[in-house]
Parts: C-alpha cells; sequence; structure tokens
C-alpha cells in the first residue's frame, strides 16, 4: 500500500516538533539534529521537516512512498508517462534512509520523488537538482 510523503523546511526543528506532534497527536518515528519524520497511518503519510541549510521554508518536496518492488515498478511508470523529465537516481541515501528512488518536476517546478526504503543510514544524504 502506498504512502503519501510530505517533506517540509522549516527554521527551528524543536518548535516544528513540538507543533506537528500535538497536531497529529503522535511522536515523531525519526528524530536527528536536523530532520523528524513521522509515520502516520491516519491520514496515511509519511510527513518529514527538516532544517537543512539553503532549502526554502515551506514544501521542500512532495512524493509517493511504496512497501515493494512491484509498486516501486508501477508508479514508475506513472511517472514516464507523465511526460516530464525523469531524474532516475536509484540507489541512494537521504533523509537518514537507504532508498530507490525517482524524481519528477510537475509543470510548475515542484518537486515529487517516487521511492522505496530499503534500510536506515547514519547520515542526512542529499537530494538530486532536476
Amino acid at each position: 500500500m502506498k504512502r503519501f510523503h510530505v517533506h517540509m523546511g522549516i527554521e527551528n526543528l524543536d518548535r516544528s516538533v513540538a507543533f506537528y506532534s500535538s497536531l497529529f497527536g503522535a511522536d515523531p518515528s525519526v528524530i536527528k539534529p536536523d530532520y523528524a519524520k513521522w509515520m502516520l497511518d491516519d491520514p496515511r503519510v509519511n510527513f518529514a521537516i527538516s532544517t537543512k541549510e539553503g532549502v526554502a521554508r515551506g514544501i521542500e518536496h512532495l512524493g509517493v512512498q511504496v512497501e515493494n518492488s512491484d509498486e516501486l515498478a508501477e508508479v514508475y511508470g506513472r511517472l514516464k508517462a507523465a511526460n516530464g523529465p525523469v531524474l532516475e537516481e536509484g540507489a541512494t541515501t537521504c533523509c537518514y534512509a537507504k532508498s530507490e528512488k525517482s524524481w519528477i518536476a510537475d509543470p510548475d517546478g515542484i518537486m515529487w520523488e517516487a521511492f522505496l526504503t530499503n534500510g536506515e543510514a547514519t547520515v542526512y544524504g542529499d537530494n538530486p537538482a532536476l
């Protein structure tokens, strides 16, 4: 089953963790000095925030997280059918996780990722530019 993903750039991690924990009625499932993530089931969303330098405040990117390689192939097919340039990043480290992912920008330049997480990482990693 797929999960909607939202990643937001924020200014103050402690203040934002307190706000979103209250809003969601749950503590983050991952928290690092520059990053926090909630894996919510109601609504089914992977909501992440980070304080990375140079990242604009607000929505950093959106995405679709999948649970297996068949779902990933299905979503990758949809990216290609959207007729935009797809960046096939492949195996990568991002947001303290090891993932397989691809990226596309919508007509207004909003970044979307499709990804399958397959492990944890000790570093934040990097996001590519499309």
